[in-house]
């Protein structure tokens, strides 16, 4: 009697068909996911005019080569809460700054802050938004000349230290 009952055991009650339909309902749910997350992030590292940005890096080498040539390095301090900026320069004093900050992975993340000058060598400025952990790669640009600026210091920084360095001299 027990065999002939075990026969008569609907299908869902028996662990078999769930464990094989189990495989094909998780590739169902993270092919889901997959999708969602394609359609919800941008594709930050993809530019329109690359062949245009490759020709400008001559340029932008020729403006780092400048700051190494004149010796220059900034310091940037991060207040703790991460919404006040201070830029200690050296081998130049113009009266104002451009700090870039670019993430590496999300381009809506990118920031530029103009910075004041606030003493001789000393540049203050608030950051307007808040900077998300992850590596970041940093650019102070100076005073424009033309259409770009005369020298450019460049570093990455890792998010993580309220104070990092950028550049040549010391």
């Amino acid at each position: 009697m027990s065999a002939a009952s075990a026969l008569n055991v609907p299908w869902y009650r028996e662990p078999w068909p769930w464990l094989l339909m189990a495989g094909p309902a998780a590739v169902l749910v993270a092919g889901a996911f997959t999708i969602w997350i394609a359609f919800t992030t941008s594709d930050g590292l993809v530019v329109q005019d690359y062949y245009k940005q490759g020709l400008a890096v001559n340029k932008v080498l020729a403006r780092e080569e400048t700051a190494k040539r004149l010796g220059m390095s900034a310091g940037i301090t991060l207040s703790p809460d991460r919404h006040r900026m201070l830029v200690e320069l050296i081998g130049a004093d113009p009266l104002e700054l451009v700090v870039r900050f670019a993430h590496s992975t999300r381009s809506g993340h990118d920031l530029a802050v103009r910075m004041a000058r606030v003493a001789p060598g000393r540049y203050e400025a608030a950051v307007p938004q808040d900077l998300p952990p992850g590596r970041w790669n940093v650019i102070v640009d100076g005073p424009r000349q033309g259409a770009r600026p005369e020298w450019r210091l460049a570093g990455d920084w890792s998010g993580r230290d309220s104070f990092f360095k950028l550049g040549h001299g010391g």
